[in-house]
């Protein structure tokens, strides 16, 4: 990967009646003045940002600043006119020029897949708080960029212009290079493609190889999903970095040989399942979806293994079930595996479903469509699995949450279920929790109001790249889930979600700092 490592020249409701701790005061500090960022702002477009060249020197101040100092700079930048645009497509090309996806997709590398989450946190966000997740998200930048400094020094690289190919030889020099793990080969014909392709046609290429292994978790998947999703709000212009480190991330195998020559654990569900395509008839997305088909096929991924999984799911389409039955299952089941053992890995279980419907939902070849909800199916056992090999996973089902209800006021201990209290066990017992939410919800309580401040308490607590993730994840994947399971999968998200008694996060002492 020569070339890849050659260094390059350098008021919304308020319910809990909370109010703003000191940090969130020295936050503001650093806001004030910055001009607010409205929805219209946000909205998807790729005329927005024009001019390539005015976004270089934006990179290069995110990447020389000090990390103390990077917050007050861009801040300045803000003030004298630079766009929210700007700012995130900037924030999105320092990740990938100075952080490669090795030797994980993942670690280190969360400053670049995290990038869409914060965007996505910033739409959900009151108009006064857009900046807050984009400023996290460049504090974290930082973090990430000493990170591989002090480990490899490693930057992207120019392409080698001779190997790119023209446009008649792009799409056939990608998918070979892909199919044959060939990183040289696949940088240069990434940048062809990018050059000569339309984005759909780019990302549907992309789709064919990002769900296909279970490397690194599920964040191939992700990394296409955010990508894309990004430079649908940035702007293609930007395509071409991004979808080489994409590429350079897809091809990761490290510790395996070549899987074109071997048949790997990781790679044997894709496999697999572009078999078990052709059970699936026409119609697949307009059959049923009763309660009971989703419920059996939970029990399915709770115990069985993935190959039976996605034999069992197949199976059910073609006994007349619907796709949006067997992604209730895999949403809820994901959501049970985070209760059962609250962690990184079950948090990845829906990270990588929301990506993998993602890619499901835009991709335009029906096979590919069929196959990766097959593989969605597949890759929750694969993740069970994985957990057990972490430690015990706790006797907590989703069944739990099916009877609760009654035809006046849900109580708790005798009391009725205030949505405050819901938050704060957050902090301290996240399975009493869950459980009254699921009351609070059965009985008529506002979804949108829970998903508001779970949201606004991301802003003021967030942590860590996970939290931003998952937090979008799942309060977004709500609405994928059919009605009669909503709840229930809203009620799991709550072993992953910050409380009002979470600490805040040290982002407000290093803003108080770097303002003095």
């Amino acid at each position: 990967m020569s070339r890849l490592n050659r260094r390059q020249i350098p008021d919304r409701r308020v319910f809990l009646g909370t109010t703003a701790t000191a940090g969130m005061v020295a936050f503001a500090d650093l806001l004030r003045g910055l001009p607010p960022v409205s929805a219209a702002d946000l909205a998807a477009t790729g005329k927005r940002v024009r001019y390539p060249e005015t976004i270089e020197p934006l990179v290069r101040l995110i990447e020389d600043s000090p990390r103390e100092r990077v917050l007050e700079r861009v801040g300045q930048r803000v003030r004298g006119g630079t766009s929210y645009q700007e700012v995130l497509a900037a924030l999105l090309l320092a990740g990938v020029r100075n952080v490669q996806p090795r030797p994980s997709v993942g670690f280190k590398f969360h400053c670049v897949l995290v990038v869409n989450s914060c965007h996505l946190a910033s739409m959900a966000g009151p108009d006064s708080d857009r900046w807050l997740p984009i400023f996290w998200g460049l504090d974290y930048f930082k973090r990430s960029q000493a990170d591989e400094a002090s480990k490899s020094g490693w930057t992207m690289g120019a392409v080698d212009e001779l190997k790119v190919p023209d446009a008649d030889g792009a799409r056939g020099m990608f998918r070979e290079a892909m199919e044959r793990w060939d990183v040289e080969q696949a940088d240069a014909a990434t940048a062809g493609l990018v050059r000569t392709a339309g984005a759909t046609e780019v990302f549907n290429e992309f789709a064919r190889y990002a769900a296909r292994d279970y490397r690194s978790i599920g964040h191939k998947a992700i990394f296409l999903a955010n990508a894309w999703r990004t430079l649908q709000v940035i702007g293609w212009g930007y395509a071409e970095p991004v979808m080489r480190s994409l590429s350079f991330a897809l091809l990761n195998h490290t510790g395996d040989p070549n899987p074109a020559d071997n048949d790997l654990e990781p790679d044997r569900a894709w496999r697999a399942n572009g078999e078990r395509v052709a059970k699936i008839p026409a119609g697949w997305l307009d059959g049923s979806a009763d309660r009971s088909s989703t419920r059996a096929l939970i029990e399915t991924l709770r115990e069985s293994s993935a190959d039976e999984a996605a034999r069992e799911a197949a199976a059910a389409m073609a006994s007349g079930g619907s796709g949006q039955a067997v992604w209730d299952a895999v949403f809820v089941s994901a959501g049970e595996l985070l209760m059962r053992q609250p962690g990184i890995i079950g948090l990845h279980s829906l990270t990588t479903s929301n990506a993998v419907r993602y890619l499901w939902r835009h991709a335009e070849n029906e096979t590919l469509r069929k196959r990766l909800l097959l593989q969605a199916t597949a890759l929750v056992p694969m993740f069970r699995e994985s957990a057990r090999g972490r430690g015990e996973l706790a006797d907590r089902r989703v069944d739990r949450f099916r009877d609760f209800g009654s035809d006046g006021e849900v109580t708790s201990g005798g009391d009725s279920v205030r949505l405050a209290d819901v938050m704060e066990d957050i902090s301290g017992n996240r399975q009493r929790a869950a459980d009254r939410l699921a009351r609070y919800l059965h009985a008529g309580g506002d979804a949108d109001e829970f998903v508001d401040e779970a949201r606004r308490l991301i802003f003021m607590k967030g942590r860590d790249s996970h939290d931003y993730k998952f937090s979008s994840a799942v309060l977004e994947d709500y609405r994928h889930v059919s009605p009669e399971w909503r709840d229930t999968f809203l009620a799991t998200s709550v072993f992953n979600l910050k409380g009002t008694r979470s600490a805040d996060n040290g982002l407000v002492e290093k803003t108080r700092q770097s303002l003095a």
